[in-house]
């Protein structure tokens, strides 16, 4: 017999490992490819010898957008767009670049800051899914590992309880994965729309662009496959837990 479905079951390797180990692969194939686009094209300069934070200023006049600042933060692909403070956080690659990668980058993020301000309700939802979220990213594991041991140590139907608390906490954090994907597909949409309609990058140039932020929103794609792996390993090995 196994310990709860981890390990061996006596001399069978446990199966559902693999499905751990596909979503690995899955995210690190992942990442390969959009640090490998994003070199690619960082090393092209833009025609219009336009920097990320220039551009992003102009997408945020072409919105209509006054009220969103434009910042320069630490790291390497670390760009993201706050809705609380209303800022465009660039990163030292891309805030005071002229390259291809830089500009589609910048756009992206814009492209949230205009979601924010016309309230697309895909991003309207995963904003609100946020506490939730990051209480099941904290406490699923934590939970599950408690509910093993008191059903091992103590009491089963405790541990069985906590184990179904940990994987409940651990779906809400599965499905704000998979509600920002719609988000993050939309972003480029908007980016390269704008882009296009402003004549900051040409067509061949928007081309390039759109495979790096192809390339970008594949990591996403892969992080919500890799969650949804391991919750239904998750349901595998309790599920059939619950049956003995």
């Amino acid at each position: 017999m196994g310990y709860y479905g981890y390990g061996y079951r006596g001399l069978y390797f446990d199966w559902t490992y693999l499905l751990v180990l596909a979503g690995v692969l899955l995210c690190l194939g992942a990442s390969a490819l959009v640090q490998s686009s994003f070199r690619k094209y960082s090393k092209v300069r833009c025609r219009s010898g336009m920097t990320g934070e220039e551009a992003a200023r102009r997408i945020l006049m072409y919105a209509g957008i006054t009220d969103v600042q434009v910042q320069q933060v630490s790291g390497q692909l670390t760009d993201h767009y706050d809705p609380r403070k209303k800022v465009v956080n660039l990163s030292q690659s891309v805030y005071g670049a002229s390259s291809i990668a830089a500009i589609g980058v910048a756009a992206h993020e814009c492209g949230h800051a205009v979601q924010h301000h016309n309230s697309y309700a895909p991003l309207n939802l995963r904003s609100a899914l946020v506490p939730a979220a990051n209480i099941g990213s904290t406490l699923a594991w934590p939970l599950i590992l408690v509910g093993l041991l008191l059903g091992g140590l103590m009491s089963a139907g405790i541990g069985g309880i906590l184990i179904n608390v940990g994987i409940a906490l651990f779906s809400l954090a599965v499905l704000f994965q998979l509600v920002t994907l719609p988000v993050e597909f939309n972003a480029s949409s908007r980016a390269l729309k704008i882009l296009d309609n402003t004549g900051l990058l040409s067509s061949d140039e928007l081309g390039s662009a759109r495979k790096v932020l192809s390339a970008a929103a594949l990591t996403y794609v892969a992080g919500a496959a890799s969650s949804i792996l391991q919750l239904l390993r998750l349901l595998i090995l309790f599920g059939g837990r619950n049956r003995d």
